[in-house]
């Protein structure tokens, strides 16, 4: 009898143990997120555990009550790698005391959690926990701050460190952050980031720390440029008064490299578009100066900044179909921060006209806090003029009043019928799907860091990474289309006529393989009129896609890319400084169809010149296997037009 008592006992125990665990299965059954009284999630895959996520707001939080509900949403998404998002998941709604709850998802892409509340009063926020475990000491992909003084400070452009996690540096690491463990890459980003600071992670032997930037309490300026900077700081990470969610914690879940760049959690999850019609946002490419340092040549004119060198930038852009030229900095007195004066060598308004007689539109640079200054006064001012956006510079930081700007602008921009394209701008967080005026970010270690790089500096390595891990946060403004290209050998540094790391179709696969709806020539006027054959290549590929596909690749290797518009298919690749063979199945094209193929790539000397291109053009079908040779740092693209 004591012994029936006893296993009886027993039984009730282990029920007990295990109704204090609430699970939540992703809709294909392979990931499996588990949460326990102390707010501890675990992450499965396949029935193997590849992170554990010690969750909280604050301290004392448990749980009173859990309910379960499906997810399923078909999302349109303008100005994105597809044009549609079919997307499924199950949630755990997990209600806690003080009016706060925790949702957390399980999808087939990965799993994720947000904290919200209910709270009418002021919530403050001393701190969050968010520490990632993993089982297993991996590899892992990490980009640090480049501010070791002030680390919340800086552009969030920077190389991944590939490294054992516990051999991580003792810096601060800013989002996404990706890392092996039990057979798959787990990637760590956020979404809906909205009145609230980024997340950024330390690394502690097997885990990844978050940390905050604290609130602002006194904001000071640099005196060139008008820039804002934290001076110091509350003892607190945010504040808001009423009922309201916290960003998406993510981690998605990827068996194979080539799913990275195609995730889209981080655009699912933001809030959806909060401005409704969107058909007078207009994505294409543009005309820049800054990069090629307004350096004409061969003309009648002083080249400067100035408005004769703005009149040949709008004819070339005419000329060549492109929608767009961009006024960098210097356009207005940046020392002054005087954002509602042209400089006088500039007669804007002439700009503006003639651009617009020709089919291009203007786009003005300015510093985001600048412009947030002036914000409604400068939107009509210079919408009035004719303008079509603001290309907006020099955030650095991602703390709660940055962010709450970066919403501010693209919201009263929208009003005003202007896009903006967001410069020295944190990692995206899905805000450009809850303003879809939010056409491009940097964020990136991009083609503008060509003008002072040094020889060691890997930039075709680092353009096979970014696309797998950065690009899964959302859209990338890179500024590709350089026209001096060089070797791994006979690369050189020149601030004012840069030259890239590369072949020549290395540049001009960057239009194929980024997310990007608003596209840098990068290169000077003069320079691309003695390359009419690229610039053609370049203008011809579509800015917005119906589908993407990657059909190869391995992060920090190679990558091969494939994006529908309408019928038309168009298919890019790079290689880093290995030479590389790829074989293309075509099966992703329509059975019975045929199609008139362009290939442009790597020429049989691009290994010693990397300007060296070829171009070939035949017929072909869903039938066919392309045969691709990549040189060192090489690349290339196909475009495949229905017949």
């Amino acid at each position: 009898m004591n012994r029936i008592l006893s296993f009886a006992t027993l039984l009730i125990m282990c029920g007990s143990l295990q109704a204090k665990n609430h699970i939540v299965t992703s809709p294909n059954g392979k990931n499996v997120a588990t949460v326990d009284d102390a707010l501890n999630i675990r992450v499965a895959h396949n029935g193997k555990q590849v992170i554990t996520v010690k969750a909280s707001l604050r301290d004392g939080l448990r749980i009173a009550s859990v309910k379960s509900k499906n997810i399923n949403e078909t999302i349109q998404a303008p100005f994105y790698r597809q044009k549609e998002i079919r997307i499924a998941g199950n949630q755990l709604d997990v209600k806690l005391n003080d009016g706060f709850s925790l949702q957390i998802r399980a999808y087939d892409e990965g799993v994720a959690y947000r904290f919200s509340t209910t709270n009418k009063k002021q919530t403050i926020i001393y701190n969050e926990t968010a520490d990632f475990s993993f089982p297993e000491d991996s590899k892992a992909w990490l980009a640090y701050s480049t501010n070791d003084e002030k680390p919340f400070a800086m552009a969030f452009q920077n190389f991944y460190d590939e490294t054992k996690l516990s051999k991580a540096k003792d810096k601060y690491i800013f989002l996404p952050a990706t890392i092996e463990s039990g057979g798959v890459k787990v990637t760590i980003l956020e979404s809906d980031l909205r009145a609230y600071p980024g997340m950024f992670l330390k690394a502690d032997g097997l885990k990844l720390k978050a940390d905050f930037a604290k609130y602002p309490k006194k904001m000071d300026y640099y005196k060139w440029r008008g820039m804002s900077y934290v001076a110091e700081t509350e003892d607190f990470i945010a504040k808001s008064t009423g009922a309201r969610s916290y960003p998406w914690r993510v981690m998605a879940i990827t068996e194979n490299d080539t799913e990275m760049p195609v995730n889209n959690l981080v655009y699912a999850l933001a809030k959806p578009n909060q401005i409704g019609d969107t058909s007078w946002i207009r994505p294409g490419k543009v005309a820049w100066d800054w990069w090629n340092d307004w350096n004409l040549k061969g003309v009648d004119f002083e080249a400067g900044i100035n408005t004769r060198t703005y009149l040949y930038y709008i004819d070339f852009a005419a000329k060549n179909h492109i929608p767009y030229v961009v006024l960098d900095e210097g356009w207005y007195d940046s020392s002054k921060a005087d954002i509602m004066n042209p400089i006088a060598a500039i007669d804007l308004q002439k700009l503006i006209d003639y651009g617009k007689k020709k089919n291009v539109n203007i786009v003005l640079w300015t510093v985001f806090n600048v412009l947030d200054e002036h914000l409604r006064e400068a939107c009509e001012k210079y919408t009035k003029m004719g303008i079509a956006g603001w290309k907006i510079d020099f955030l650095d930081r991602n703390d709660q009043t940055a962010v709450e700007m970066a919403e501010r602008l693209a919201k009263t921009c929208a009003e005003y019928h202007l896009f903006v394209d967001y410069h020295g701008f944190y990692t995206p967080t899905g805000m450009n799907r809850t303003y879809p005026n939010i056409l491009n970010y940097e964020g990136v270690f991009g083609m503008e860091e060509a003008r002072w790089a040094k020889k060691e500096t890997d930039m075709p390595r680092y353009d096979v990474i970014f696309p797998f891990i950065r690009m899964m946060a959302g859209n990338v403004d890179f500024t590709p289309g350089a026209m001096r290209n060089g070797t791994k050998h006979n690369w050189v540094e020149c601030y004012q006529n840069p030259v890239s790391m590369g072949t020549r179709c290395h540049q001009l696969a960057c239009y194929v393989m980024h997310d990007s709806p608003f596209t840098m020539l990068c290169d000077a006027p003069t320079n691309y009129e003695r390359e009419q054959e690229c610039v053609d290549i370049i203008t011809s590929i579509p800015d917005t896609w119906d589908e993407t596909k990657i059909l190869s690749g391995y992060i920090s290797s190679y990558m091969v890319t494939a994006r529908r518009n309408g019928s038309d298919w168009y298919v890019g690749g790079q290689t880093n400084w290995d030479e590389r063979k790829v074989d293309i199945a075509l099966d992703f094209l329509r059975p019975g169809e045929s199609y008139q193929a362009t290939i442009v790539t790597d020429g049989i000397n691009a290994n010693h010149n990397a300007e060296d291109y070829r171009i070939e053009s035949r017929t072909l079908s869903a039938n066919d296997i392309l045969h691709i040779k990549m040189a060192s740092g090489g690349g290339f693209v196909v475009k495949l037009i229905k017949k």
